[in-house]
Order: C-alpha cells, then sequence, then structure tokens
C-alpha cells in the first residue's frame, strides 16, 4: 500500500464505514489500515526518509510529484512534534516566495498543516510563522529577500525548489550563517533538480547526502494513467529525465553538442529508409564497467542521418557483444556492420562472422583522436542534416559530456564512438578521414 507521496486525508472515514453497516471485524480492518496510512514510519518509502549518519544537508532531488514536498512536511513535523521532539526549537522554512512556502509548504495537499495529526501547529499569517503546542516556532522566508535571513537564528531550516530561487546563492548563504543553534543543525533540501551552480555545489559538498526519487515511485498517488502519460510524451528526454526522474542534466561548455540542439532534432515518424548500417566499438576488455558501442544509423530520401537505435552493450564477452551486433543487424535489417578494429584487429571482423559467416562487415582504424573525428559529424547537426528517431538517454549523455578531453567522467565515449563511425560511414566515406577498408 503506496501512501508516501500525498497527505492523509480524502477516501471512507471510519465513522463513515460504520454508519454504512460494515461489520466490526471489516470496520476494525479498516480502522487499521486509516492508522497504517497515516503512520509515516510505515508508510513513508525509505529514501524519503532522512539519511543515517552524520551530515549538514539532506539534498533530496525528485520529480514532479514524486512525494518529496511529503517528506519534508514529514520531517518537519517529526522535529517540531515527534515523539523526541525538543520543546522550543527554531525552524526556517524557506521557499521561492512566501506564496509559494504557505501554498506547497504550509497548507498544500502534502504540508505541515495538512499531515500533522496531532500536535498541529498553529499559522499565524500576520507573523508568517507555525508554532507547535511545545513552542517550537516555523518562520517562513523568500528566497526573493534574502536580507530577511540576516538576524534570526535557527536549529534546522527545511528549503523547498532551491533550484529555482530568485537569489539562490545569497539566499542559501544568509541561511548558513543563521543555522547556528543546538548541537547539530542541519538542512534539508527539496527540490527539482537544475543545473544551477548552487545545487551543484551543495551536492560535491562533503556534508551533504543526496538521494534522487521519481515520479513513478509514488504512482499509487497519482491520477491513473499520468505515468504513462507523461512516459510516452517525456520519457528520455532532457526534461523528462528532470523532471519525472529527478536527474541532474547540464551540458558542457565545451563539449560538441548541446541537449537544446539534440531535442530540436527529434524526429517522431520515421518514414522509409535507404541505407542503414550497425557501427560498433568494442571495448578493449570485457567484465565490469566495460561496454561495446553499438549503434544503428540509416539515410531518409532526402539524404538526412537518422539515428535509429542504441544497441550497446555493457560488461559483455566478444561472444555476448558481437551477437548482439548481429541482433541488431538483422532486427534493423540493415545493409553493413561498420566495426572499429583499433582495439582487436582482425579479431573483430573474426567474432562477428564466427556468428555469421555472411556479414557484410568494413572495418575502420582511427588514424586521429576522438574529437577530431567528431567534429564533422557534430558539424551535420549543426545543419540540421542529422536526426534521432527517439530518446537515446545514454548515448546523448556522452555527446553532451564529450569535450575536447574526452568525457568528464574520464571513461571512454564508446557509444559516442560508434554513433560517428555510423554517421561517417553514410554521410562521410569518401573525404579521407576515417579511413575505411572492406574485409
Amino acid at each position: 500500500m503506496t501512501t508516501a507521496g500525498q497527505g492523509p486525508g480524502g477516501g471512507t472515514t471510519p465513522a463513515e464505514a460504520q454508519s454504512a453497516g460494515l461489520p466490526l471485524d471489516r470496520l476494525q480492518h479498516f480502522q487499521n489500515l486509516v492508522r497504517f496510512r497515516n503512520d509515516w514510519s510505515f508508510a513513508g518509502r525509505e529514501e524519503q526518509k532522512p539519511p543515517a549518519g552524520d551530515w549538514r544537508v539532506w539534498l533530496l532531488m525528485g520529480g514532479r510529484g514524486s512525494g518529496k514536498t511529503r517528506a519534508g512536511a514529514e520531517w518537519v513535523q517529526d522535529l517540531a512534534a515527534g515523539k523526541d521532539a525538543r520543546p522550543g526549537l527554531r525552524i526556517a522554512l524557506v521557499a521561492e516566495t512566501l506564496g509559494d512556502a504557505r501554498e506547497v509548504m504550509i497548507d498544500g495537499v502534502s504540508g505541515i498543516c495538512r499531515i500533522a495529526r496531532k500536535n498541529r501547529p498553529d499559522f499565524e499569517a500576520s507573523r508568517r510563522r507555525l508554532v507547535w503546542p511545545n513552542g517550537t516556532v516555523a518562520q517562513i522566508f523568500s528566497s526573493e529577500d534574502p536580507e530577511s535571513l540576516r538576524g534570526p537564528q535557527f536549529d534546522y531550516a527545511w528549503c523547498d525548489e532551491l533550484g529555482k530561487w530568485k537569489h539562490g546563492q545569497e539566499t542559501w548563504d544568509m541561511l548558513q550563517f543563521a543555522l547556528r543553534l543546538g548541537s547539530d543543525p542541519r538542512a534539508l533540501v527539496t527540490t527539482t533538480p537544475r543545473p544551477v551552480p548552487v545545487l551543484k555545489a551543495l551536492m560535491a559538498d562533503p556534508g551533504t547526502r543526496t538521494r534522487q526519487i521519481r515520479t513513478g515511485d509514488n504512482a499509487g498517488n497519482l491520477a491513473p494513467g499520468f505515468i504513462a502519460a507523461m512516459a510516452g510524451r517525456y520519457g528520455g528526454t532532457r526534461l523528462g529525465r528532470q523532471e519525472l526522474d529527478g536527474e541532474m542534466i547540464e551540458d558542457r561548455e565545451d563539449a560538441l553538442w548541446s541537449r537544446a540542439g539534440i531535442e530540436a532534432l527529434r524526429l517522431r515518424d520515421m518514414g522509409p529508409l535507404g541505407r542503414i548500417v550497425v557501427a560498433v566499438d568494442p571495448p578493449a576488455g570485457a567484465g565490469p564497467g566495460s561496454c561495446c558501442g553499438i549503434v544503428v544509423a540509416g539515410l531518409d530520401r532526402s539524404g538526412r542521418g537518422v539515428v535509429m537505435a542504441d544497441c550497446s552493450v555493457e560488461g559483455a564477452s566478444p561472444a555476448g557483444w558481437a551477437n548482439a551486433v548481429v541482433r541488431a543487424y538483422k532486427r534493423f535489417d540493415a545493409d553493413r556492420i561498420v566495426a572499429e578494429v583499433n582495439q582487436g584487429g582482425d579479431m573483430v571482423a573474426a567474432v562477428l562472422k564466427g556468428i555469421d559467416a555472411q556479414l557484410p562487415v568494413t572495418a575502420v582504424r582511427a588514424s586521429r583522436g576522438k574529437w577530431l573525428r567528431a567534429e564533422p559529424v557534430a558539424a551535420l547537426y549543426e545543419q540540421g542534416r542529422v536526426v534521432h528517431a527517439a530518446s537515446f538517454p545514454a548515448l546523448e549523455d556522452q555527446m553532451c559530456d564529450f569535450g575536447p578531453d574526452g568525457l568528464s567522467s574520464g571513461r571512454s565515449p564508446d557509444r559516442l564512438d560508434a554513433l560517428v563511425w555510423a554517421l561517417t560511414a553514410l554521410m562521410l566515406d569518401g573525404g579521407g578521414e576515417p579511413r575505411v577498408r572492406g574485409i
């Protein structure tokens, strides 16, 4: 039973069930279910609960409707009125605007006043604060006015949607100076991830514990069909990965590709294609961490390149990735396999032909660096001469993270290499680089 996203209101009450004539045993069972639903220690998902150990900031990055607001409200209510609550705490509630603080953090469907089942706080609107019976006070602040945090002091803070604060860094800095009460001041940040400097710096801070939650994890509390509709429209896209999966998506300033540029070249309906190739970038070794880049691309009637699929496989043996190549070749009725042989030499073609001796394999050798090979292909994208037939998150991550020094992760851009070989063979072959020879 999933109840970890919305507030405890709604549904049939025990009194309504009793008046409807439910038998006593069923009524008692119903009451137990209601208590279970309202008990956060059982109903909350593990990722919605505070991390164990020593931390100063708990960063909860989540998609829309993933339950991050409920997690924040439950954390504050437990600090203020839980069984181990210390009376007289001072808590800061910081949102993009004062209106957001009230409408989302306090009165929203998953806000503090909606989820509090006992020891409910009173909201003193004129003083912009919540007051609990034990003397704990939570004061609300807006990112529009960082200076309002100059003076007050707090034991804890809950910051909502830090990624879109108007004066993010300045407001965050002022809050840090104010977190100076008690023996262990801490802050919870609930936000949809956006690649803004304050959030990226927070993720890199050793005192931060970061957790990621997805909209799909909270499907039981969302409208029927919502997840399927959003996945169908935004699944795998930059926006979907950010707003639904809670991923931090960013581009390198020196990358050859940008996510916005790729999104603009997304093809929804793919018509008949002419020549189709499967390009392969074999791994240097096998086992965990290795990846064989396998990309399928074709040409449409206008001569435009269409990236059809990313069939790359990770951790596979030579026989494993060779079988994946052959499956892609047959699935897309390709005309040719283009395989880089710098790593394995003639072994690459031998492994492929060992599965099917009739495979048309063209071996390619790189005589220049990856960046120089990729530049002409990136130019094709800039000219609008290449489109993607679907979303390919892992491949597009490499494209947008590939700079003059390679990937920022230090890994080989295997999927990107396969893409470059495929489009070079289809659209640039004959220009002198890379050199191609038949087998």
